[in-house]
């Protein structure tokens, strides 16, 4: 039976802070020490607009791409790694490699919860499936077969003095019983290898990233994602998400064009704790 994030992994429960990467810029030192209540279900899932134009956030879409500026950080517990995770991942900006789909982008900034400062060279690393919801060094978990290196959709880069980490590949498939989503942990202390990789070092975060419902659903009317042939469970049934909103890592989402097949980025600053 294939292995499904909901299959129990013995872990460590640190708490995490997340907020969409221009509310970072709208709060002051020390913000984020304020827990906030977590977002309505109903608000999480808002996204005015159409999927292919503007930014879509945990509150709303604002077409200048702006975030909301009453947003502020909130205080959240880091989620599963699941079963798909791998040690040894490359130290690579371009995790696509030759998998095709709509192109994503994602900038992603770690601070410190105690300040909101930027984290510098923390290792972000990222791992997910590709257009039919295969893992590398799984396929076939999701009932596709093709050729599997065991290093597709997987890597990390170590983030500047500004704390931020860009990253790019294709939007994720999706596999039974989960909706669209991309594993993160953020690492520091690490020592890059001759090979590419890196190792050693803290791993203090665990999370997942969330996409909105509406900008999926055009996602998936195209090819190769059309093509997958499991049932695609959406953010609102996700029984990690949980409607979490921005607190549980939902994205920030700009169109880099004026339809979906031209791509994605994703934006979110990710608060941890450099000592646990």
């Amino acid at each position: 039976m294939p292995m499904t994030d909901l299959s129990p992994a013995p872990m460590g429960r640190r708490r995490v802070l997340l907020a969409g990467s221009a509310a970072a810029a709208a709060i002051g030192i020390g913000a984020g020490t304020a827990a906030a209540r977590p977002e309505s279900a109903a608000a999480s899932e808002t996204a005015a607009g159409s999927a292919a134009t503007g930014t879509t956030t945990a509150t709303g879409t604002s077409g200048t791409g702006a975030r909301d500026t009453a947003a502020i950080c909130t205080l959240t517990k880091e989620l599963t790694e699941g079963p798909y995770y791998l040690d040894h991942a490359l130290v690579r900006a371009d995790v696509a490699e030759d998998k095709k789909g709509v192109p994503l982008e994602l900038v992603l900034t770690a601070v410190d919860t105690a300040t909101c400062a930027p984290l510098n060279k923390a290792l972000v690393e990222i791992w997910y499936c590709d257009a039919l919801g295969e893992y590398s060094g799984f396929v076939g978990n999701n009932g596709h077969q093709e050729p599997d290196n065991g290093k597709f959709l997987r890597g990390g880069v170590l983030t500047g003095t500004d704390g931020v980490a860009r990253l790019t590949g294709i939007y994720p498939g999706w596999y039974r019983g989960r909706c669209i989503h991309v594993h993160l942990k953020v690492h520091t202390g690490v020592t890059l290898t001759p090979d590419g990789s890196f190792t050693g070092g803290n791993e203090i975060h665990t999370g997942q990233l969330f996409f909105d419902e509406k900008i999926t659903e055009a996602v998936a009317k195209l090819s190769p994602y059309s093509t997958n042939t499991v049932p695609r469970t959406p953010l609102s049934a996700d029984g990690i998400y949980g409607n979490g909103g921005t607190a549980a890592g939902l994205l920030a989402v700009t169109a880099l064009g004026s339809t979906p097949s031209t791509g994605y980025r994703g934006t979110l600053t990710v608060g941890v704790d450099p000592d646990a």
